[in-house]
């Protein structure tokens, strides 16, 4: 009886998920139509899927030619990088969180997120001296391509110092990334300190994030660094299942930990530091986003990194609407949204757990 009963609440429980990522995929596809009609030239959704359809498919309509432009050059390609990269940040903390068995984790605590920070801000800096040379090499993909070899970099170095005859130590791995935080922001702010007026202006705005200037050459590259990411770290749900059992437990089962641990470090410094190298610093999502779902859906990885995945898609592209609405026609940085958002969310997860006695 007991184990007929375990039985049936575990189909329900798949079955709730199965409904759930059904449901945010129609939700995502909804959201996208809504997006892509938000502006000083708003669109009905119907019109927005017929400037989409056209854009991929030379679908025939009455749509103005200048109403498709906006779509295809200006909206679409915002409100689909917003679906990667919060896709992105979403299952990087979700897989972090089951590495550290920590709902409190987030990719920020092994440097990515630092890391990143301080290349593009050295981009923006020295600009017109040291890297002067990488500029005229990379041109307007400079900043890009220096934050997301900034962030590699770091979770390198992290992972290095974590890493020993006796195998990859998390404990290590967190302590050198808080070290690898602490220094990134003292050369943040020496360089800053440095700035002139106008590179102020632009570090101010890319710390706090934006989805705006968003291309279809930025979209490819970093969906492309992205999907990497996300399919790699899908087929390691098992191993991250196995984990929240304990280390030895999962090595009871076969799982190789060290290798499991390394190579998820490597695949989140990956994603974020291609996330955050196109849309600056964008803050809670890795760690808001996997929670909720966690708590609708339980702790089963094969259903919490794919709903993740969606939820954090979706949230993005939420917070880039109400980025664009609130004060239109101006703009608000999209991280101080997910921000708003992700502090009081943050600090009542921590009472909730103080209370329970988990911190």
């Amino acid at each position: 009886m007991t184990v007929y009963t375990g039985k049936l609440v575990k189909n329900k429980r798949e079955s709730a998920a199965r409904y759930s990522i059904g449901g945010l995929c129609l939700a995502i596809i909804f959201c996208t139509g809504v997006s892509v009609g938000v502006g000083p030239m708003p669109l009905s959704i119907v019109e927005s899927f017929q400037a989409i359809l056209t854009r991929f498919f030379s679908f025939n309509n009455e749509l103005p030619q200048y109403a498709i432009v906006v779509v295809e050059s200006i909206r679409l390609p915002r409100t689909l990088l917003g679906l990667v990269v919060g896709a992105t940040l979403a299952v990087s903390g979700a897989a972090i969180q089951g590495l550290f068995r920590n709902p409190l984790a987030d990719p920020g605590l092994i440097g990515v997120s630092s890391g990143a920070a301080l290349a593009a801000v050295a981009s923006i800096v020295l600009a017109g001296s040291i890297l002067k040379p990488v500029f005229d090499l990379f041109g307007s993909y400079t900043l890009s391509i220096m934050a997301f070899l900034g962030g590699l970099g770091t979770t390198c170095v992290v992972a290095w110092i974590a890493t020993s005859r006796f195998g990859t130590s998390i404990t290590t791995m967190l302590l050198a990334g808080i070290a690898i935080n602490i220094a990134c922001g003292s050369g943040i702010g020496i360089l800053t300190y440095l700035a002139d007026d106008t590179m102020l202006r632009t570090l101010t705005f890319w710390q706090m994030g934006s989805l705006g200037g968003a291309t279809w050459t930025d979209l490819s590259i970093t969906s492309l660094m992205c999907m990497v990411t996300l399919i790699c770290i899908l087929r390691y749900s098992k191993q991250l299942n196995a984990l929240l059992l304990g280390e030895s437990e999962a090595r009871h089962l076969g799982v190789n930990v060290d290798a499991v641990k390394f190579r998820i470090i490597l695949l989140v410094a990956l994603g974020v530091g291609a996330a955050v190298a196109v849309s600056g610093m964008i803050g809670f999502v890795g760690l808001v986003v996997p929670h909720i779902v966690r708590m609708s859906l339980g702790p089963d990885h094969r259903y919490l990194l794919p709903a993740s995945a969606l939820l954090g898609g979706l949230f993005l592209v939420l917070a880039d609407m109400l980025s664009r609405t609130l004060i239109a026609p101006a703009e608000l940085p999209i991280g101080l949204i997910t921000a708003i958002i992700g502090g009081p969310f943050f600090i009542a997860l921590i009472a909730l757990r103080s209370n329970r006695g988990a911190l």
